[in-house]
């Protein structure tokens, strides 16, 4: 019988809401927070991760669950990789340092919880109309939007596949 193969250390990264206090608080500060789907994970994912990781000592991604993806009208089949399956993928990267997820359509009751340094989102956001920018303010941090890396979005990969294996 061969010797069983450890589980990769990066699954350590992946938390649940009821140990969130425990591992944030082992993180480097600041804490930059960033949050969304993930769901082909793509050149522009990998690269606004790493520019968000370099504003701080830590960073942590929530994923949309499953159910809040389907919230969003991204369309019936999305997301196309289950949230614990998206975790893992984005666990494994070296910018980020914790994933969780959340069930509500907005982060913000997570946000409240975990009270971040910085909230990043990427370039397409208006980060003075987002309520989270607002509740980040509140008790001292900010809130930046990184440049939004063009020609890179799950949703158009997603249509040039289904156009590429069509017909």
């Amino acid at each position: 019988m061969k010797d069983a193969v450890p589980l990769p250390a990066f699954l350590d990264k992946i938390t649940r809401f009821e140990d969130l206090s425990e591992a944030i608080a082992k993180l480097p500060k600041p804490w930059v927070f960033t949050n969304g789907v993930f769901d082909v994970l793509h050149r522009g994912h990998v690269l606004y991760l790493a520019q968000a990781r370099a504003l701080g000592g830590s960073l942590i991604v929530a994923l949309n669950t499953d159910a809040s993806v389907r919230r969003l009208g991204k369309g019936d089949d999305r997301p196309l990789n289950a949230e614990a399956d998206r975790a893992v993928v984005m666990a494994s990267l070296a910018a980020v340092d914790l994933v969780t997820w959340f069930p509500e359509d907005t982060p913000e009751a997570l946000i409240a919880h975990i009270r971040p340094d910085i909230l990043v989102k990427g370039g397409d956001y208006d980060m003075s109309k987002l309520p989270e920018t607002k509740l980040v303010e509140s008790w001292g941090g900010f809130a930046r939007a990184l440049p939004f890396v063009s020609g890179y979005s799950t949703t158009g990969l997603v249509k040039k596949i289904r156009a590429t294996t069509a017909g």
